[in-house]
């Protein structure tokens, strides 16, 4: 591959202008949303604060949208420059994966909050969301799991696994959710050490993928962050809990991937805690007149925990606090995974 000014490659470059494409397509509609979506009525409240005010809904459509135009590009820039459509096949794959799994959540948020679809529908609905990765049959049919090693699972693996991988990720990632900045700060760190883990093992097109998807992330977190004028919805989540299980799949480190999710595995397990005491858990806190104050006596998610803490050392919990803690636990646990994988 060519050298320019024996620093960067032609295709490091393709990648710096596909990632600001990303960028500015991300905040250019996010920035549209936030004003039509008053202007159409489409907002929610925002729980974590006193009176609850109106936020503007499904903002996380256009972080997909932002990062499909900045594959897109990529791809383009490959193919008009004759460098070659190498993983043309993946990333398109990818780019279609986005758009449905978005597309899937965005219906889910304008139909409304707990008035969408209904759980055994949604389940029904996002069966085909993995239907992209199964036809390029992508990734290895070899994983290396946790605590067990190499399993080889045949036919198995694009047909069965890698479904339900996808589908879990995707649910999986809207649990985590409720508090300005949260969701779009948890994808920007998995994403961030996705992209350390595959730089450092040369893993392509995971590489690619996770450089692009971060600054759409970052586009969108101007408007999602505390006091948020968006929030990133079933939109944001399903796609970007799908995205995250393919570029997995694609680059097949799977050991290292649910490490990184390890979060996810500790908020499900809170969330059968909860439906073993009758509960159906709520992320949102009590607002009271200093901040914020746990939902339930015991912790059925990691937001109720990240509350008493900050109850316990400072003696009052916000909700910038919250995002914090959990952050601050994703990158811990990122830091970790990068340790155990030999990378630091």
């Amino acid at each position: 591959m060519r050298n320019i000014f024996g620093i960067f490659s032609l295709d490091d470059i393709f990648i710096l202008i596909s990632s600001l494409i990303s960028l500015a397509a991300t905040l250019f509609f996010v920035a549209w949303w936030v004003e039509r979506g008053r202007e159409i009525g489409l907002i929610g409240r925002d729980m974590n604060k006193p009176g609850k005010p109106a936020v503007v809904e499904a903002g996380g459509i256009w972080v997909s949208i932002g990062a499909s135009f900045g594959l897109l590009t990529y791809i383009a820039l490959r193919i008009y420059t004759g460098l070659g459509k190498k993983y043309l096949l993946e990333l398109m794959a990818l780019s279609l994966l986005l758009f449905m799994a978005s597309f899937l959540g965005f219906l889910d948020d304008i139909l409304g909050w707990k008035k969408g679809l209904k759980p055994t529908a949604r389940i029904l609905a996002m069966a085909p969301l993995a239907i992209p990765m199964v036809v390029i049959k992508a990734g290895y049919s070899t994983m290396a799991l946790p605590f067990i090693g190499p399993v080889d699972f045949g036919i198995l693996y694009p047909l069965v696994i890698v479904p339900i991988g996808i589908l879990g990720a995707a649910n999986a990632f809207n649990m985590i959710a409720g508090y300005n900045g949260l969701e779009a700060g948890q994808a920007l760190l998995l994403m961030i050490f996705t992209g350390i883990y595959t730089y450092m093992h040369d893993i392509h097109p995971s590489l690619e993928a996770s450089i692009i998807m971060i600054p759409a992330i970052l586009g969108f977190l101007v408007y999602n962050w505390y006091p948020a004028k968006t929030f990133p919805g079933n939109s944001f989540t399903y796609g970007l809990g799908a995205y995250y299980a393919s570029i997995i799949v694609l680059g097949n480190f799977e050991k290292f991937g649910l490490m990184l999710f390890t979060l996810y595995f500790i908020e499900f397990l809170l969330f059968l805690r909860g439906l073993r005491d009758g509960v159906y858990k709520e992320n949102f806190a009590k607002v009271i007149s200093n901040g914020l104050y746990p939902p339930y006596d015991k912790s059925y998610s990691l937001t109720h925990w990240a509350i008493k803490i900050q109850l316990r050392i400072r003696g009052r919990a916000t909700e910038k606090g919250v995002v914090a803690v959990i952050l601050l636990l994703q990158a811990l646990i990122g830091i970790v995974s990068l340790i155990l994988a030999g990378i630091i």
